[in-house]
């Protein structure tokens, strides 16, 4: 039985979707069998990052509305064994998505894969709403402002009372934070909130800081997710945030603010 994931957040812009492909990839690369579906409907973007977009023939929509199987959906990824993308329809309303719908593909994913990750659109609305309502674990992407911090927090709430698992009583859906976008040094000089004020607002465990890269756009605009740079912190951060989501103890790296030499602080860069 897989285990479903929603990568969420309340806010957009804040690197749900780059979250989604580089934990995505990042399990595969430990040899698990992961799916990344895409719930935002007429936005779609996970196809981009993932440099799959001149393969989508059929979508989520289509074997919602039986015009497609799931196998006719879903893309194999070129570079990474064991890892596939569902891709949202670009043409269809929102409301297309049903609850019945998104049941019925997670119960068949269900059957063949280990981790199906729920790529959700930012806001409250039906998309939103079904792709975390399923979940058995939630990524809560957030950066680290305040406004950001707060939709979160409004996630975290039908997190805790709107999923399925909340309805029926089950065990909650578990909770990890992923903070993106850290610049140490502009926490140092009071700009963006530190990783302790948005651990006491948001209450809920740290899985990985993703520190502020150019590398992250660059990765993205080539269709390629962060995590298979070897050279980006941004990556570095992603693998390590995967491997703690499997259960290993790994130190967070890229939080604090780079030591300059003597030549440096004297003259500058």
């Amino acid at each position: 039985m897989a285990k479903i994931i929603v990568i969420t957040s309340g806010k957009g812009g804040v690197g749900k979707t780059t979250s989604a492909a580089a934990i995505g990839t990042g399990l595969a690369q430990q040899g698990h069998k992961t799916v990344i579906i895409d719930f935002d409907v007429g936005l779609r973007n996970l196809d981009l990052i993932m440099d799959c977009e001149r393969r989508v023939v059929y979508d989520f929509v289509n074997v919602i509305e039986k015009d497609a199987t799931l196998n006719q959906a879903l893309i194999k990824d070129k570079r990474v064994e064991n890892l596939f993308i569902l891709p949202a329809s670009q043409t269809k309303d929102k409301d297309a998505l049903t609850l019945e719908g998104v049941e019925r593909i997670l119960a068949e994913l269900s059957e063949s894969f280990d981790f199906i990750l729920c790529d959700s659109p930012a806001g409250i609305e039906q998309g939103a709403y079904l792709a975390l309502y399923f979940a058995d674990a939630a990524v809560i992407v957030t950066n680290p402002e305040v406004s950001s911090v707060r939709d979160s927090d409004r996630i975290i709430g039908l997190l805790q009372s709107k999923s399925r698992r909340a309805e029926k009583g089950e065990a909650p859906v578990e909770e990890h934070l992923l903070l993106t976008r850290y610049n140490p040094e502009r926490v140092e000089n009071g700009e963006m909130l530190s990783i302790e004020d948005v651990k006491d607002i948001l209450a809920i465990p740290l899985l990985g800081v993703i520190p502020e890269s150019e590398s992250v756009l660059a990765a993205s605009n080539k269709g390629i997710p962060v995590i298979l740079n070897d050279d980006s912190n941004a990556g570095k951060a992603y693998a390590d945030a995967v491997s703690r989501f499997l259960g290993e103890e790994v130190k967070h790296r890229f939080i604090e603010p780079e030591k300059k030499s003597l030549l440096r602080r004297v003259f500058g860069r």
